[in-house]
């Protein structure tokens, strides 16, 4: 799934205002100004739209993690540069801001007409190279998206969620 459009809709499900994402940035110690906010946001057929990279989009998800959950108590160990970011990854740190249990997870899931089995879902979570790991595709992602701006909006039009 391409970043701007997970952004995007994060932005649409969790109901967050340009100054509330620009603060998220912030709090992973990035700065960025609304003009660059609104070309994320754009489609990329929309004049000004600019790609969202690994990067970005790990760093607004850490500050995600830090809004919804509070800055740690211990210090954290700087990770190096994300040159991909892969659905698992995004998923994974989705469920940590949100500090979703695998239940929360299944039902936002099931919100969209999506049925997943626990040890399906439990495989996006595994370390990759383990033998139960499974890679999370768009489809998945998309729907776990979709599931929660209805649960977080009440929202059931799918058109509504774009």
């Amino acid at each position: 799934m391409q970043n701007n459009d997970i952004l995007r809709r994060l932005r649409y499900a969790l109901d967050l205002n340009d100054a509330t994402m620009i603060a998220i940035f912030k709090l992973a110690e990035h700065e960025i100004t609304k003009d660059e906010l609104l070309n994320f946001l754009k489609k990329d057929e929309q004049e000004g739209f600019v790609e969202l990279n690994h990067q970005t989009m790990a760093l607004f998800l850490e500050g995600l993690i830090t809004h919804k959950r509070g800055k740690p108590t211990t210090p954290i160990v700087q990770a190096a540069p994300m040159t991909f970011l892969s659905n698992n990854d995004v998923l994974k740190k989705i469920r940590v801001a949100l500090e979703f249990k695998e239940d929360d997870m299944l039902n936002t899931l099931k919100l969209a007409d999506f049925a997943l089995s626990k040890s399906e879902l439990s495989a996006f979570f595994r370390k990759k190279g383990q033998k139960n790991y499974r890679d999370c595709g768009d489809q998945v992602l998309r729907n776990f998206l979709q599931g929660l701006a209805i649960h977080k909006t009440g929202a059931k039009d799918p058109e509504a969620l774009h």
